[in-house]
């Protein structure tokens, strides 16, 4: 099998580095090249050759991926980030490789709660019911303002005692429900049909999955509302539905992600490798393998990642 190179944007997240963990464990000859906002990241472990790059909302973003890619002749980028899944989105017909993206339409509707919150309304999809600031008057028995772009789970305010402090611009509130949080990490392939899902359960520390475990009990349930979704916009490859389980056990959406998941790596040990299947459909033009989801949980720790001699926080890192 030929080499291929694969870019990975994004990679001082957990997103990106778990996405490098699982395209290294494919053990397929793939030279990794990673993207940064930074130049020296844990990230940078995993990678060939690491470039600094500007935000993907910044003037020159896109000019610059475009640089990256013929210079080191990339066949394929994975966004890691929800800006750069929407930048590279609209700008997929100008880059000189492929790149797995759902379509600029549904990477605009779902970096905005309040967009996001729009649409289902508009299809009859369950949603956070969700309202701007301004408009806020005590409409739901709790609240949560939320930034309606996402930034993980930082910025959040349960309750806040004065809603309309918050900007309609960057603020949505939405009707905060008590119950079980779960994360249902889904793959759609280049048809636009569900190839599968799976549901965690899952405790958050600063917006990440620290520990989590495999439920079923909720599939029926999440499949109907990941096919209605499909049917009113172009998802594509990895995705992320985040929902809260009231007690009566209706499941209640508030957060879509158009990209791989920060679980990827721990998904990947449970039969669901939505990294695996991006390769096999967007490197290799392959059907992607079919799931087979197995349950178990998982805990993450800390580790160490030590570079000798390295420390110039100026350069880019060639391993």
């Amino acid at each position: 099998m030929d080499k291929r190179t694969v870019l990975v944007t994004g990679i001082g997240g957990n997103v990106g580095q778990g996405i490098l963990r699982n395209i290294k464990a494919s053990g397929l000859p793939i030279q990794l090249i990673g993207t940064n906002t930074i130049s020296f990241s844990a990230g940078n472990h995993f990678c060939d050759k690491v470039y600094t790059v500007l935000p993907a909302y910044a003037p020159g973003y896109i000019e610059q991926m475009s640089s990256i890619v013929k210079e080191v002749k990339a066949d394929l980028i994975i966004p890691s980030t929800d800006y750069e899944v929407y930048h590279l989105a609209l700008a997929k017909e100008s880059i000189s490789c492929s790149i797995a993206v759902s379509g600029a339409n549904a990477a605009s509707i779902y970096l905005d709660k309040y967009k996001s919150f729009e649409h289902h309304r508009a299809f009859n999809i369950p949603f956070a019911d969700s309202i701007l600031p301004s408009a806020y008057k005590g409409q739901f028995k709790e609240c949560i303002a939320k930034p309606r772009e996402g930034r993980g789970s930082r910025g959040l305010v349960i309750n806040p005692s004065e809603a309309a402090a918050f900007s309609d611009d960057t603020y949505v509130i939405q009707e905060f429900h008590r119950g079980q949080e779960i994360t249902s990490a889904f793959y759609v392939n280049k048809n636009g049909v569900l190839h599968g899902h799976i549901t965690l359960s899952r405790n958050l520390e600063h917006g990440t999955t620290m520990d989590c475990e495999v439920i079923s009990k909720y599939d029926k349930q999440v499949q109907v509302i990941l096919e209605s979704m499909l049917k009113t916009i172009e998802i594509r490859g990895g995705a992320n539905l985040q929902s809260i389980v009231t007690e009566d056990g209706r499941i209640i959406p508030f957060e879509v992600n158009c990209r791989i998941s920060g679980t990827n790596s721990i998904r990947s040990q449970f039969g669901f490798k939505d990294v695996y299947y991006t390769l096999q459909e967007y490197l290799y033009g392959q059907e992607p393998d079919k799931p087979n989801v197995k349950p178990g949980r998982a805990i993450r720790i800390l580790m160490d990642i030590i570079y000798p001699e390295h420390g110039d926080d100026t350069q880019s890192y060639i391993f």
